[in-house]
């Protein structure tokens, strides 16, 4: 009578059974993976959008929907100079102050 580790060494040098399981436990594992994201994409869109008095009390001071338009928006970035510009880096976290030659506006 062959033992279990007889056994399961037998089955380990299959093909079917080291590129079978492991492929089985991904697809497996993959479906409940995707089904906590699912169920937190859903969770989250039936809470709806944020509210003005929410956002106050976050700190969001959010325009009236009245106020911004399409329209408005556009007359807004047509007055900006976007032909004369300067391309200023900014710091980096682990540098301690702005470098030398970058002069504030």
């Amino acid at each position: 009578m062959e033992t279990l580790h007889q056994k399961f060494l037998y089955y380990s040098r299959r093909k079917s059974f080291r590129y079978g399981v492991p492929f089985l436990l991904l697809m497996v594992g993959g479906s409940f993976g995707l089904q906590q994201f699912a169920q937190i994409r859903y969770s989250v869109s039936k809470k709806g959008s944020l509210t003005r008095e929410e956002a106050n009390k976050v700190g969001v001071n959010m325009k009236k929907q009245e106020d911004v338009t399409l329209e408005g928006e556009y007359e807004k970035i047509k007055t900006l100079d976007i032909d004369h510009w300067e391309n200023v880096r900014g710091p980096r976290p682990w540098e301690e102050s702005a470098p030398a030659n970058v002069t504030n506006k």
